[in-house]
């Protein structure tokens, strides 16, 4: 059975249907990742299935008793508690547990209660159970996902209301991956969390046993963690079975299969058509006049339920789901219908971003000596020598708040290094793309915007233009005030092609965009004749251009340059970090050090107790085995004259006599 299924599931605002017709399943273990443009109404069927909403029709069936977890796009976690307590919650049963096995612990050592052997019991099942529940690694388990999820020791037992929205969104997640619910409903999980623990957020949740639905941008944490794809679009919804990048061919094949498809039908319909034109006047009226009355309803049925919904059925099974007339279509009326027809798989619309270089640019693009990257009183890090040669790309990661952004901005030139220089190369045209949009003004129109890269454009070139990046109507008049995070990043997109750059240092350019934006920024910059920076998250975009790695350290001190793919780095990595079992990347402190000794302390305690307990149990056994063994001697000295009753007594003696053998030996080693 289903963790959770829907059956005609829609959702509508006003007179908007978001969604209609809906009927999914997850199932045990599934990873579905959620995928479409912004605004379909991705977050809208996540609060449904999470119960956070009710659908306008249709149902939703939940597993009894499914446990789920949701994580919205932005934290709502409001608590008067620290980070730690919050994840404590999670494990208030192994708690409570933990603090009989404490009293017990009191009794026992208390010598008014030192031989109730109910006592002895009591602790040993309940220490069993405490074991099996994580009771001596749940701390350990605590640090490791805080860890993971990028806090500092410092910040684990601060309260959460001196969090930022950010961190207390990865607080709640990280409460979530504690409790380790059935169903995990993630908005945008990787939203507030760097590389590092993007990559720790992936171990954790290829290892786990639960289901998960997840809406992210992420492409690169997509194809790692999901095995089930959901694509919304305008055209309808589809399901693919597969990571991302079996989506991406699957999709591709999908589309060109039904393209065909589509086409020879309409093809049919229009001979067909022909045939009716041709004879309808003439001596096969009665043949064309039939054959008019049967694509009339055929027509119709398209115009209800689609060409898709019609393959490979007989008129007896479509009928069942349309509604036709009797009245016959005129010949016009048919052709009509035949030439509206449109691809029911349409491709969504999507930008037409067209990077190209005016001019070809020296060989040696970038060089720089022996630099220090840094503000006057703060040192951020150290650079070797690096060299970066035309068409190059170089990716450059590293922790939030490293320095990336102001690395970008010494090679500019609009910050100078602490120490050392950088040298530009000949016949340069540089094209930046600042990750907060500093280069857009607030008060301008879309159309201003564009005016001011290209001043001789007239307005209705520019409406063309910006229509290119899905700008239409009225959008282009709007002030950048008001735009989405997403349209800025769009129109920032739009001003840098216009600069025909040769040299591009992009500053997380997929910010804000949806995956099919992404997908085409991909595709330009992988055509793109010039040499590229790209500080970015996003390793989906690195792992397809980057030709070398530039990563600050972890502790922020240096940039390490790796000449290969983001995949050849990380496999370089992986073999450095092969100890480094859990994924955390951070070893025990002391604490934790402390903790597991403590734990195996107790462990070690509790084996002596019931190795003792166990003992005693066979002192006493062999002891009323031997009354037996003397029992039945006494009975042979005097045998029976029965000679069946003389074989049993042997037989009983031999039995217990290997009973006895097995339990001597068993003593001897639990006293050893």
């Amino acid at each position: 059975m289903s963790l959770v299924t829907t059956y005609n599931l829609a959702k509508s605002f006003d007179p908007v249907d978001i969604f209609t017709g809906l009927t999914l399943s997850i199932p045990h273990g599934a990873r579905v990742a959620l995928v479409g443009p912004n605004g379909i109404g991705k977050t809208t069927l996540l609060r449904i299935i999470a119960d956070r909403e009710p659908p306008s029709t249709g149902e939703v069936h939940r597993a009894r008793g499914l446990t789920m977890g949701y994580l919205p796009q932005e934290s709502v976690l409001e608590s008067n508690r620290t980070l730690w307590e919050e994840c404590l919650l999670p494990f208030s049963a192994v708690q409570s547990q933990e603090a009989e096995l404490a009293r017990l612990e009191a009794q026992m050592g208390d010598a008014k209660h030192a031989d109730e052997t109910d006592i002895l019991e009591r602790y040993g099942a309940l220490q069993e159970k405490f074991d099996l529940a994580g009771g001596y690694t749940f701390e350990t388990r605590i640090r490791q996902v805080l860890t993971g999820l990028g806090f500092a020791d410092d910040e684990f037992h601060m309260p959460l209301e001196h969090l930022s929205g950010g961190q207390r969104t990865r607080a709640l997640l990280a409460r979530l991956l504690l409790e380790a619910p059935q169903l995990l409903v993630l908005d945008e999980p990787t939203n507030h969390l760097d590389i590092q623990a993007i990559e720790w957020l992936e171990s954790y949740l290829k290892d786990w046993d639960g289901a998960a639905l997840i809406v992210s941008h992420d492409r690169y944490f997509l194809n790692k963690v999901c095995n089930h794809i959901w694509e919304m679009s305008p055209a309808g919804f589809e399901t693919y079975r597969g990571n991302y990048t079996h989506y991406l061919q699957q999709r591709l094949d999908r589309w060109e299969r039904r393209s065909k498809t589509f086409e020879a039908e309409r093809l049919r319909l229009e001979k067909e058509l022909d045939y009716i034109k041709r004879n309808i006047a003439g001596q096969n009226v009665s043949s064309a006049k039939g054959r008019l009355k049967r694509l009339s309803r055929q027509l119709q049925a398209i115009e209800q339920i689609g060409l898709d919904a019609m393959q490979g059925k007989t008129w007896s099974e479509i009928s069942e789901d349309v509604i036709t007339t009797k009245s016959i279509m005129s010949v016009d009326q048919a052709h009509a219908s035949i030439k509206s027809l449109q691809n029911p798989l349409r491709r969504p619309e999507q930008l037409k971003l067209d990077l190209n270089a005016r001019k070809r640019s020296g060989e040696l693009v970038l060089r720089t000596y022996d630099l220090e990257v840094g503000y006057p009183g703060n040192h951020l890090f150290s650079a070797p020598d690096i060299i970066l040669r035309r068409l190059e790309c170089a990716a450059l990661i590293g922790p939030n708040g490293a320095g990336k952004t102001t690395f970008l901005k010494t090679i500019l030139g609009q910050l100078p290094p602490l120490s050392g220089e950088v040298d530009q190369g000949a016949s340069l045209d540089i094209g930046y793309f600042a990750q907060a949009h500093e280069d857009l003004n607030p008060e301008n129109t879309l159309v201003q915007e564009i005016e001011s890269v290209r001043p001789n454009m007239f307005v209705a070139e520019i409406r063309n233009y910006l229509a290119r990046y899905l700008f239409t109507r009225d959008d282009v008049f709007k002030t950048v005030s008001v735009l989405s995070g997403g349209e800025r990043g769009r129109l920032a997109l739009a001003k840098l092609a216009l600069s025909d750059a040769n040299f591009l240092l992009l500053d997380e350019p997929t910010n804000h965009l949806d995956i099919p934006a992404q997908e085409v920024l991909q595709a330009v910059l992988d055509e793109f004749k010039g040499t590229t920076i790209l500080v970015s998250h996003d390793r989906y975009l690195i792992d397809a251009l980057g030709t070398q790695i530039w990563e600050i350290d972890k502790d922020g001190t240096s940039l390490n340059v790796f000449r290969g793919t983001y995949s050849e780095y990380r496999a370089n990595n992986e073999k450095g970090d092969a100890s480094d079992s859990l994924g955390v990347g951070s070893a025990l402190t002391q604490g934790d050090a402390y903790r597991e000794a403590r734990s195996a302390k107790n462990r070690q305690q509790a084996q002596k107790r019931r190795r003792q307990k166990r003992i005693k149990e066979i002192e006493q056994r062999v002891e009323d085995l031997e009354l037996l063994m003397a029992d039945i001697s006494q009975q042979l000295t005097n045998p029976p004259e029965d000679s069946a009753d003389v074989q049993r007594l042997g037989d009983d003696y031999v039995e217990i006599q290997n009973e006895m053998h097995a339990l001597i030996a068993e003593w001897e080693q639990l006293q050893t």
